[in-house]
């Protein structure tokens, strides 16, 4: 069975000049402004699809390694994941770089940093991304 989550924007006016209003209309978050310049300058405030992007990555890698570590025996007690999109106007969303910061007992560095470009291949969000260069930093803590 598949589930399906829903989003929309309302964008107004022109690409430079115009802006727009994203709605998470399947979790009811909050309505999120979006602007040519929040992409592409500072983002003052205002979301970017690339920060939509990055924290999807997140939340799925986080997911995806939390489930590969507790199938091994080892559920992590923390993850901490960040992920910076890479984005160049004109040329489009360059690289996507995933760090993680994990507290697992049991488990060495070693095995932490294979499970993390485990959880990097398989999360679907990553597959989903497959044409950008991913990276992956994964330090273990405890």
């Amino acid at each position: 069975m598949a589930f399906i989550r829903q989003a929309h924007t309302v964008w107004e006016g022109d690409l430079l000049s115009g802006s727009g209003v994203t709605g998470f209309d399947s979790s009811g978050i909050a309505d999120q402004a979006v602007t040519w310049a929040s992409r592409s300058q500072e983002s003052n405030g205002k979301t970017s699809p690339e920060e939509l992007i990055a924290a999807a990555h997140t939340s799925c890698f986080s997911m995806a390694l939390s489930s590969g570590l507790s199938q091994a025996g080892t559920p992590p007690t923390r993850l901490r994941t960040s992920a910076q999109v890479s984005f160049v106007p004109g040329t489009g969303i360059t690289a996507i770089a995933l760090t993680v910061v994990g507290t697992v007992s049991g488990l060495n560095e070693a095995e932490f940093i294979k499970a993390a470009e485990d959880a990097k291949a398989n999360c679907p969000v990553s597959q989903a991304l497959a044409a950008v260069p991913i990276t992956i930093q994964a330090t273990l803590r405890g």
